[in-house]
Order: structure tokens, then C-alpha cells, then sequence
């Protein structure tokens, strides 16, 4: 084990207390588990596993519906914490790269990267019924938005990642999920769009 992996017992409490805050409904301690299932799956196929599995307990650790920076405020969080435990400017650098990878602004080429954000869109290509749970934690996070706003808004955002040619970049996660997330965010566009807007049907 490197020391980067060995320094997450150190981290764990504030992380797990950062997951369980209330209003988490789906950015929880039970998305956290779920990536690090699947990245248990595909552990030999990383370049620095460890940096990703660090990555992964980060990468949403500061989650506010409010902010547009979590991600950023994440990173921070990471920096913070793993300099406290000396890991190296290099290690940290690394694992603020692939935290800010998770923003899904744009589609990363690194290996590492690809891996990390096909781990946390897995969700994407689930079955039905855990997709649409997840749609409803989501919609829950966003309690504050009004639906005709977020309806508008969950729908450009489930546009975007089906409008592109891959929404999968690693062949394992492709194969896997690319189809039923083709599915599932066809359906849930489709249920978003036919919300009555101004009191139009």
C-alpha cells in the first residue's frame, strides 16, 4: 500500500461525517460504497488505483445544491486533509485532478480520469428502478428549485450526456452501461419535458 492509501483511516471520520449530513439523499456514504464497489472490479486496469480510490471518498465531500464550486471546494477539502498527512505536492496535485474530473464538464483522456467518471456515471446506466430512485434523491437535493425550473434544468443537464457519441469512455463501463443509460435518460427527458409549464399541458 502507498502511503496516500494509508493515510484514509486518518481522513475517514470527517469524510463519513461530511456524507451523512442531512439533505444528502443521494451525494451519501452510499454513493461513495457503490463507486469503490466498482472500482474494486476494475483495480487492475488503473494506473494509481490508490489516487483514485482517495479521489473517490473526496469527490463529493462538499455538496451544496446552492454552489457551483463543489467539486473546487472538494479538492480543497482533499488538499487540506492530505497535506495534513504529508503526502506528497505531487500525489495531492494528482488527486485534485481527478476530483475536478468529476465535474463532467468535459470528457477527460487520461485513463485514470475516464475510469473515475465512468465509476461515478454508473449510476446512469442502472436498472430502471435504481435509476429512478436516484433521479428522486436528486430532485430531493433540489428541493429549493421550483419544478418548472428544475425540470428545465435536469433536463438540459440529461441532454447534454446523451448527446454525446460515448457517454461511457472505457470499454468495460461501454459494454456494460452505455445502453440502458442511453434508456434510462431517454426516459426520464421524456417524463422531465412533459412537465406542464405556465399551466400548459
Amino acid at each position: 500500500m502507498s502511503k496516500l492509501h494509508d493515510c484514509l483511516p486518518t481522513v475517514r471520520p470527517e469524510l463519513e461525517r461530511l456524507y451523512s449530513a442531512p439533505g444528502r439523499h443521494y451525494h451519501n456514504l452510499e454513493h461513495i460504497h457503490k463507486c469503490l464497489e466498482l472500482l474494486a472490479e476494475v483495480r487492475a486496469q488503473c494506473d494509481d488505483p490508490d489516487a483514485i480510490e482517495v479521489a473517490i471518498w473526496f469527490h463529493d465531500c462538499i455538496y451544496d445544491p446552492t454552489r457551483r464550486d463543489n467539486e473546487e471546494a472538494s479538492a480543497h477539502v482533499a488538499e487540506r486533509s492530505l497535506g495534513e498527512c504529508g503526502i506528497s505536492a505531487d500525489q495531492i496535485q494528482r488527486v485534485r485532478e481527478l476530483i475536478l474530473a468529476t465535474k463532467h464538464a468535459v470528457q477527460p483522456t487520461d485513463p485514470d480520469s475516464q475510469l473515475l467518471v465512468d465509476i461515478d456515471l454508473a449510476i446512469l446506466g442502472s436498472a430502471p428502478a435504481t435509476f429512478d430512485e436516484y433521479e428522486r434523491g436528486i430532485r430531493l437535493e433540489y428541493a429549493h428549485v421550483p419544478d418548472e425550473a428544475f425540470a428545465n434544468g435536469r433536463a438540459q443537464i440529461l441532454e447534454m450526456f446523451l448527446a454525446r457519441p460515448r457517454i461511457f469512455l472505457t470499454e468495460c463501463f461501454r459494454r456494460r452501461f452505455e445502453s440502458s443509460a442511453r434508456q434510462n435518460l431517454a426516459r426520464s427527458i421524456a417524463q422531465l419535458r412533459s412537465i406542464p409549464i405556465d399551466g400548459q399541458s
